[in-house]
């Protein structure tokens, strides 16, 4: 080829050179698409069996060659992009690739089949998996009230480091029992989403976020914010009590106070689930322990999302609405209940879906 090209002119036999080029390159072309179109197209099949809900047709071989022959797609379309002039291939390929890897790698189940699982006992049984860090946890936040209330006991100075200033309008130490209680009452003829309710519904789901992204610290500083949030209660409870309005602040925090606190708990012990593994990872490297652990407590995040979503509105109408301190403890009680029967003594039905 080459000494019947040096005889021609030079742009003839430039223009000659090029056109074999292409033709070589389509010959290339051709037979690497011949040699693996017979995989493409079983592959295809099977992605649109799949798609259109016909598993059953599909054969076992072909279920147990499916990753096989994804992967084989993928290194096809590699040497494709970067050998082949046919667009019209790397564009098949490109797309069956897509199909197949949401066949592959995508989610195995909808939105609703999904939240069907996790409602009917997945949540409940991650929250169960993770039952000494909600013990662990718990006694944190049982401290956090005990300190916060011996140190504004022992030094009033402490109540206004550990309060906010949002709830130290009125309430501050010396404030009258007239005016303690004025925060507790009266107030069913106001709207909804007041600026308080706001404000602690926006605090509580940032330390139940931040309680479980923090153990990933091997959980030292998860325990650290339990405890420093749960002080604070613990200096209110101490102003109410001076007062003799212990029962009735209780009852006031009580109507979201059980679900919200619950949150608190359980993001807290997701955290410190996390952290635990990290720390005493077992037979399993300090990696994967710590992932297995992830996926765990992520499930148990979601729940906390919904709990914090329930307190939210518990917190802006049942408690403005309700304006007795029995009432509101029953509604309290009664969301406490709820929880944990759901979450340790309910359980999933035998033989139904396993929770992802």
């Amino acid at each position: 080829m080459s000494s019947l090209l040096d005889r021609l002119p030079f742009g003839r036999r430039r223009e000659d050179a090029q056109v074999l080029a292409v033709e070589d390159a389509t010959l290339r072309s051709d037979r690497f698409r011949i040699a693996r179109e017979g995989e493409w197209r079983r592959l295809e099949a099977i992605v649109t069996a799949i798609e259109k809900g016909r598993l059953r047709r599909v054969s076992d071989e072909d279920l147990l060659a499916l990753p096989a022959l994804y992967r084989t797609l993928a290194s096809s379309l590699a040497v494709a992009r970067e050998t082949t002039l046919d667009a019209a291939t790397i564009a098949y390929l490109e797309a069956l690739a897509q199909r197949a890897w949401f066949i592959v790698y995508g989610p195995r189940a909808s939105l609703g089949s999904w939240l069907a699982r996790f409602l009917g006992g997945g949540w409940g049984e991650a929250v169960r998996a993770i039952r000494v860090d909600i013990f662990v946890a718990l006694a944190t936040m049982v401290a956090g009230v005990v300190v916060g209330w011996l140190l504004v006991r022992s030094d009033v100075q402490w109540y206004y480091a550990l309060v906010p200033g949002q709830f130290t309008d009125e309430r501050v130490p010396g404030a009258s029992r007239a005016v303690l209680q004025r925060t507790l009452f009266g107030h069913s003829d106001q709207n909804g989403l007041t600026v308080m309710a706001s404000y602690l519904f926006s605090n509580n789901s940032t330390v139940s976020i931040l309680a479980f992204a923090l153990g990933f610290a091997f959980g030292l500083p998860t325990l650290m914010l339990l405890l420093q949030n749960t002080a604070i209660m613990g200096a209110m409870l101490w102003l109410y009590a001076g007062q003799g309005l212990l029962f009735d602040f209780a009852c006031w925090l009580a109507v979201h106070g059980t679900t919200e606190l619950y949150a608190i708990l359980l993001a807290g012990a997701a955290g410190l689930h996390v952290g635990r593994a990290m720390v005493f990872p077992g037979s399993l490297t300090v990696l994967d322990a710590a992932a297995a652990a992830g996926r765990r407590a992520a499930t148990v995040m979601v729940g906390v999302v919904m709990m914090l979503i329930v307190a939210a509105l518990l917190e802006a109408f049942a408690r403005q609405l309700v304006d007795t301190s029995l009432g509101r403890l029953a509604i309290g009680l009664f969301m406490l209940v709820f929880w944990t029967g759901y979450l340790f003594a309910w359980r999933r039905r035998p033989g139904s879906v396993a929770a992802p």
